[in-house]
């Protein structure tokens, strides 16, 4: 009960994410293919005398400290479930972009989670993770499993799905962040009036995830919000153009944006592509990365005399 555990937890992009129509609850069905990219933030949990979120890294300033934080909410539906108090200093070290459709928020509350659990001893199965994930929000349980998986439901009802290589991104970085739910509201105003169909996987991205061909997965990739986006941030058509006018396979919006993500051949081209960005000041930083990646795991606990 008296050591630090420390959770690290990937970044997401949204290879496919096909968008229904508004629910009567607000929210939208979607076919949504994860895939977990290594770009990590890390949440460290010790023991308290109350709960208390603290943040360090690129844009720690943006990240929210009180009880609105997806860690927090995490700790507090863990400790409620298993009556624990929730006395615990939860420390982000954010390097996952801030309100940059990478879900980052996401990330941090299932690895509050992980955690929390391991700090308190709770023994919660897998799937009660998960179930507590999903009440989080609707990207939370594929920031717990990582890898790559289909997304159903809201997003939350996963299925696992082969990947058969590593793809190679460079991620771009915007200025500001852009509300998930302002773009959610901007793609039902685009479409209002329209026949919006059913989402479904696309038969040709999943078979080319299984192959590991970044060409057939450059051909196949899509999302139904970047156009929402681009409505309301119309700068980021350039930094696309910019990318895929350097060498990159395809470009599209990261979720609901704004970091946009480039697939490219390899990593000596990812480098290319990445320079060019910078280079042409439609962006503020640029991140390579690859994938998949694994889901939130403890790392171990380094002390004075090696690894404990």
């Amino acid at each position: 009960m008296g050591r630090a555990v420390t959770v690290r937890v990937p970044a997401k992009v949204n290879v496919q994410l096909a968008v229904g129509a508004a629910r009567p609850d607000g929210f939208h069905d979607l076919a949504n293919v994860f895939l977990a990219v290594g770009l990590y933030d890390e949440v460290t949990a010790v023991p308290a005398d109350e709960l208390r979120i603290t943040c360090s890294g690129p844009d720690a300033a943006q990240v929210p400290l009180d009880t609105t934080n997806l860690a927090a909410r995490a700790a507090l539906a863990l400790a409620e479930r298993h009556g624990v108090e929730p006395a615990v200093h939860l420390h982000i070290a954010k390097d996952i972009p801030v309100a940059g459709g990478m879900a980052g928020g996401s990330a941090d509350g299932a690895a509050a989670l992980v955690a929390c659990d391991a700090l308190w001893g709770t023994g919660a199965s897998r799937d009660e993770l998960l179930a507590i994930c999903a009440e989080l929000g609707s990207d939370v349980p594929f920031s717990l499993v990582g890898g790559a998986a289909l997304g159903t439901g809201r997003g939350e009802k996963l299925t696992a799905i082969e990947v058969g290589g590593t793809f190679h991104w460079v991620f771009a970085v915007a200025d500001g962040g852009l509300s998930t739910p302002a773009v959610y509201g901007e793609f039902d105003r685009l479409t209002a009036g329209t026949e919006v169909p059913e989402p479904s996987a696309s038969p040709a991205l999943l078979a080319a995830l299984r192959s590991g061909d970044p060409g057939a997965l450059a051909k196949a990739l899509s999302n139904d919000l970047q156009p929402a986006a681009l409505s309301l941030r119309p700068s980021l058509a350039k930094t696309l153009a910019a990318g895929t006018e350097a060498g990159a396979l395809a470009a599209l919006v990261s979720g609901s944006g704004p970091t946009t993500a480039f697939l490219v051949a390899d990593e000596e081209t990812g480098r290319k592509v990445a320079d060019a960005l910078l280079a042409s000041g439609t962006c503020r930083n640029v991140r390579p990365a690859v994938s998949p990646a694994p889901g939130a795991s403890v790392r171990p606990c380094v002390t004075a005399s090696g690894t404990a």
